[in-house]
C-alpha cells in the first residue's frame, strides 16, 4: 500500500539537494508507536495498492522528475515487494542511491538481503530503555533490534559520505528528543559514538509534538523544551557526532 510518492524537500539537507528526496510513503509499519505522527498512514493504513512492477516505475519516474535518491518511508514490513521493485528498477536504469527510511526495528537477516542493492540507510534510533520501548511502542527489545540492525547497516555502508552536498552512500541516524528523556538521548548518543562511528551522521531532531494516544500522556504529553533539544544537541556535538540538520 503505497501512501504518497514525490520530491521531498523536508529531509536531510543532504537528501535534499535542489531537486528533492524522492520518497514513496509505505502504509503500514512494523512498530504501533502511542505518539505516530502519521498515524493515519502507519497505524490506519490510507493508501493504495501497488505492486512491485507499479513501484519500480515510480521509482523511475522520480528519478525523471530529477530527485536525488529514492526514498522509501517505513519499508521494513514489505522488504521484499521492495526488493523486487528496486531489482526491476535497476535493470531499467535506476542510477540514483535507494534510502531505506526506517523506524530501526529491522531483522538483521532481513538487512542481510538488501546489502547491494540500498545505498543509504536512514533509521530512527528511537529508545534506550526497554521499558520505554515497551510502554511506547509495544516493542520491549527494541533496544537490542535496534543496536543490532544499526550495526549490520554500518557495516554494509560505512559512515555517511556526501559529495558536492549530496548523500551517495552510507548511514544517517535519527533520533527524536522526547520530553524529559534526556538519559535515553544521551545513551542513543553515546552508543552510535562508542559501538557505530564517531564519525556517524545523526539527526537530533527537536519536532516531536503530543499527537495521536500522546496527548494527556503524563510523561510524553508535551512538547520538548528549547533547553532539552538544547542539551540534546550539545551532547552529540561533545561525542564527536557529525549533525546533519
Amino acid at each position: 500500500m503505497v501512501s504518497s510518492v514525490g520530491p521531498h524537500f523536508g529531509e536531510e539537507p543532504p537528501l535534499v539537494g535542489h531537486g528533492g528526496s524522492g520518497t514513496i510513503f509505505l502504509a503500514g509499519c512494523s512498530l504501533l508507536c502511542l505518539f505516530c505522527q502519521n498515524y493515519d498512514i502507519s497505524h490506519e493504513r490510507h493508501g493504495t495498492p501497488a505492486t512491485p512492477a507499479d513501484i519500480a516505475e515510480m521509482m523511475l519516474r522520480l528519478q525523471r522528475r530529477g530527485c536525488h535518491n529514492v526514498n522509501f518511508v517505513t519499508p521494513s514490513h514489505v522488504m521484499p515487494q521492495l526488493l523486487e521493485a528496486v531489482m526491476t528498477a535497476r535493470h531499467a536504469g535506476l542510477a540514483v542511491p535507494v534510502v531505506w527510511n526506517c523506524g530501526g526495528y529491522e531483522s538483521v537477516d532481513a538487512l542481510r538481503l538488501l546489502e547491494g542493492y540500498v545505498e543509504i540507510y536512514m533509521p530512527d534510533a528511537k529508545f534506550a530503555e526497554r521499558s520505554t520501548a515497551e510502554r511506547l511502542a509495544n516493542a520491549p527489545d527494541y533496544p537490542d533490534v535496534m543496536k543490532a540492525a544499526l550495526r549490520e547497516m554500518h557495516r554494509q555502508v560505512g559512515d555517511l559520505v556526501v559529495e558536492r552536498g549530496l548523500a551517495r552512500r552510507g548511514l544517517l541516524v535519527r533520533h527524536l528528543v522526547m520530553p524529559g528523556g534526556a538519559a535515553e538521548t544521551h545513551a542513543v548518543l553515546d552508543f552510535l559514538a562508542d559501538e557505530i562511528s564517531p564519525d556517524t551522521f545523526v539527526n537530533v531532531m527537536g519536532q516531536y509534538r503530543p499527537v495521536y494516544r500522546a496527548s494527556g500522556d503524563p510523561v510524553i504529553g508535551r512538547c520538548p523544551t528549547a533547553d532539552e533539544i538544547a542539551s540534546a544537541r550539545a551532547h552529540a556535538r561533545e561525542r564527536g557526532l557529525r549533525l546533519s540538520d
